[in-house]
């Protein structure tokens, strides 16, 4: 049985493990420095890392995927251009482990992180993606998610067509 809810501090380091193992590919932008401040968002409580759990046995589980939710004030500056950034969450890393792939993991942990900043009284929340990545465009278009801007990023993109997508979700 798969659980998802927000990880405690001590599972912090089972979360960093998975994003080193797991989330490094051609369209993802990861930085030790940039992984770094993200976790340390999380402990100082600017951020929760939202997981999926399984449960392997009566006394055995296993994180198995994650997305890492910022308030907006500690979001990426650029993000300003779009909305202030009082008023919105943003999505950072989301990373399902690939034993896990195909079972709609990470569209679920990206309707906790929505549900999750409806509590926080976010108006938006965003995300951003390869412009070329279709597993991330899949699981974002799910869960609501709709393109606000595309727009040449080759400091962070070095596959394909080297853009970047935001996009967002409207909190009603």
């Amino acid at each position: 049985m798969i659980v998802f809810r927000p990880a405690a501090l001590e599972e912090l380091a089972d979360v960093k493990a998975l994003l080193w193992d797991q989330g490094p590919n051609e369209w993802n932008y990861l930085t030790e420095e940039g992984v770094d401040a993200e976790f340390e968002l999380i402990e100082q409580g600017s951020a929760t890392a939202m997981v999926a759990v399984d449960s392997l046995g009566a006394d055995s589980s296993q994180i198995i995927g994650f997305a890492i939710l910022m308030d907006g004030n500690v979001s990426p500056d650029y993000l300003a251009k779009y909305y202030a950034l009082g008023d919105i969450c943003y999505i950072g890393d989301v990373v399902v482990s690939s034993a896990y792939s195909g079972q709609g993991i990470a569209t679920k942990l990206l309707e906790c992180c929505i549900e999750k900043s409806k509590e926080k009284r976010a108006g938006v929340v965003l995300i951003e993606r390869h412009e070329e990545n279709l597993a991330s465009a899949g699981m974002m278009r799910k869960a609501g998610f709709q393109v606000v801007d595309t727009f040449s990023d080759p400091g962070k993109r070095s596959a394909g067509s080297r853009k970047t997508a935001i996009l967002g979700y409207k909190i009603p």
